[in-house]
């Protein structure tokens, strides 16, 4: 494909709109994160955005907090990660197949 002005101006209006789409869908998507024994959930959108905080009472020890807040820690990180490999995900499609321009002097 040769450089013409109209081809950058249909590909960046393209490339727009599919990041308006992207980010949408991004806001609507739940992911949950959990601690190893599943005894506190997180859920956060795709956005990074913590929607939700489960906890079995079972954990709750007056008597040490720490566990608790280990517990927590442990399911937001792990949402937190399922929200950023979700996001690398949607943009991959996004970027995935989208033909670059032969601009002289310019990479990809």
């Amino acid at each position: 494909m040769s450089f013409n002005m109209q081809n950058m101006g249909n590909l960046i209006k393209k490339m727009q709109q599919d990041m308006e789409k992207m980010q949408k869908e991004l806001g609507d998507s739940e992911l949950v994160g959990e601690d190893p024994s599943k005894k506190v959930t997180c859920k956060v959108n795709g956005h990074k955005e913590v929607l939700e905080i489960k906890i079995d009472p079972s954990v709750m020890d007056p008597d040490d907090p720490s566990l608790l807040e280990d517990l927590v820690l442990f399911a937001v990180r792990d949402a937190m990660t399922k929200a950023e490999e979700h996001a690398q995900k949607k943009m991959g499609s996004i970027t995935k197949g989208l033909p670059m321009p032969n601009i002289p002097g310019l990479k990809f």
